[in-house]
């Protein structure tokens, strides 16, 4: 499916899922989360653990309204601490074993592009698009990431889960790269894999909502939300001008 992207001056991407392999950078990390806080518990809180983060350890698949899904880094430590609390450990073991066993996941080792973002994102700039990614990811993963990857001169302006404005599905992130880099969200599209993305795009009153397949959202929780679902962002080269 060509989807085109006259009249778009900006493309605000989401970061895991859409841009670089969700599960790669996630599902290991809840599983060595799950198993560091059961060591340091002495108790079985991995089933709430996967409940709360909407994960199934059997398969690697993670639910769309999941905390796993679009939770940033501090929230969710916030909802591991809850979920600990309410398998009858105490407020201060529960501290404990997050200060044991809370870590983010490699930013750089896990970060596998899901297609050749140098291609695609030189042809957007070359189409005279500009770049930008709003993830509720913190800012220093996000920052390590992209410049590993060798993206971070090909990307005009990011925001991230800790920057201190409201996180997705609020329109706030792209409201904010909107006004960085003076371009109307009219004239903006907005690509993701989540629910919160498309919401996001809907309420900021984006251009153009693009849902893609490469991340934890299926066509039926993207569709209602979106103007087209691709199956990943690759397909965006061809809607270039020129």
């Amino acid at each position: 499916m060509t989807v085109r992207l006259d009249g778009i001056d900006l493309v605000v991407f989401d970061k895991d899922g859409t841009i670089i392999g969700f599960g790669e950078m996630w599902s290991g990390w809840a599983v060595v989360l799950a198993e560091a806080l059961t060591a340091a518990t002495g108790r079985p809180v991995a089933e709430p653990l996967y409940a709360m983060l909407g994960f199934d350890p059997a398969t690697g698949a993670v639910t769309p309204g999941g905390g796993l899904a679009a939770t940033p880094m501090a929230r969710l430590r916030d909802r591991t601490r809850e979920v600990l609390l309410a398998s009858g450990v105490s407020e201060a073991d529960a501290e404990r074993a997050l200060e044991t066993a809370w870590h983010a996941p490699d930013p750089v080792g896990l970060a596998r592009p899901l297609t050749d973002l140098h291609a695609l994102f030189d042809r957007l700039r070359g189409g005279g698009l500009r770049i930008a990614v709003a993830t509720t990811d913190d800012r220093e993963p996000t920052e390590r990431t992209l410049a590993a990857l060798g993206l971070a001169g090909r990307i005009d302006a990011t925001v991230c889960a800790d920057d201190g404005i409201a996180v997705k599905p609020a329109p706030d992130m792209v409201l904010h790269l909107c006004a960085m880099l003076g371009i109307a969200p009219a004239r903006t599209a907005v690509v993701g894999d989540t629910a919160a993305d498309l919401r996001m795009a809907r309420a900021a009153g984006a251009g153009l909502t693009l849902g893609v397949l490469s991340g934890v959202g299926g066509r039926a929780d993207l569709e209602p939300l979106a103007d087209a679902v691709i199956a990943s962002v690759e397909e965006l080269q061809a809607g270039v001008a020129g």
